[in-house]
This record gives structure tokens, C-alpha cells and sequence, in this order.
């Protein structure tokens, strides 16, 4: 009888080891958001393609080669506060995105943060963000 209860509780404990080993992983991504905003005489335009500048320079650095940025104009919100606009950096990995923050501080992509002198992102945060997918 023990031995067959050793049996039937190694089966099980072989079986939720297989089946968990054989669950994809959580794709988890990186991405910092900024909350920023604009001159009086700064249109979206030019934020727009200060955006693209930035990330053709981030890019070209350690860690930037998969960057991907995203600026959100509110369109239809209750409370913004001051923010014109949010400037949104995914990564594909916590990893890369460290080899990125590593240099950034003394990059090209830094200095072009400075050159856009009538856009202020003061606030921003990293966040882990998980795609939900069904099944």
C-alpha cells in the first residue's frame, strides 16, 4: 500500500512539474511613462517628430534597438492635470531596458531630451506590463 501511494504521489508531483514546464511564460515587458508637458506655442507636431528624433538616437544605443515609443494626446478625459501628453518607452525586457538606462545618462538620445526646451516630463514611472492573451 505505501508503495503504491509513493507511486501515485510521484506520478502527480512528475505530472505538475511537466505541466508547468510546459506553460508558456509571461511575455512581461518594460515600459516607462512619462507625463510631460508642452510650450503655449508647441504643437503636437513638433512633439511628434522630437519623439521620432529621440528614438532614432535611442535606438542606436546598448539595449535601445527594440525600443518602441508612443506619445498619447488625451482626447476625452476627466482629470489630466498638467499633462498635455503622456511619452510612453516599451522595451521587450526589464533587461534590455537596464542596458538602455545604463548609457542613456550620457547619450545622444539625453542630449536630445535637453534640445526640446518647450516640452518639460518631469514625472514618469516603469511599469511591467503583462499582454493578456486568451486562451
Amino acid at each position: 500500500m505505501v508503495n503504491a501511494m509513493m507511486r501515485w504521489t510521484l506520478v502527480s508531483v512528475m505530472l505538475s512539474v511537466m505541466m508547468f514546464a510546459a506553460a508558456p511564460a509571461r511575455s512581461a515587458v518594460a515600459t516607462q511613462m512619462w507625463k510631460c508637458e508642452m510650450g503655449a506655442d508647441t504643437t503636437e507636431e513638433e512633439v511628434e517628430e522630437a519623439a521620432k528624433k529621440w528614438l532614432k538616437i535611442a535606438r542606436q544605443m546598448n539595449g535601445g534597438d527594440q525600443l518602441e515609443a508612443f506619445v498619447y494626446f488625451p482626447v476625452a478625459v476627466n482629470v489630466v492635470g498638467n499633462t498635455d501628453f503622456m511619452f510612453i518607452v516599451v522595451a521587450p525586457s526589464f533587461a534590455e531596458w537596464g542596458k538602455f538606462w545604463d548609457e542613456y545618462q550620457v547619450s545622444d538620445a539625453a542630449d536630445a531630451d535637453q534640445a526640446n526646451a518647450d516640452v518639460d516630463c518631469p514625472d514618469s514611472a516603469l511599469w511591467q506590463s503583462v499582454k493578456v492573451e486568451t486562451d
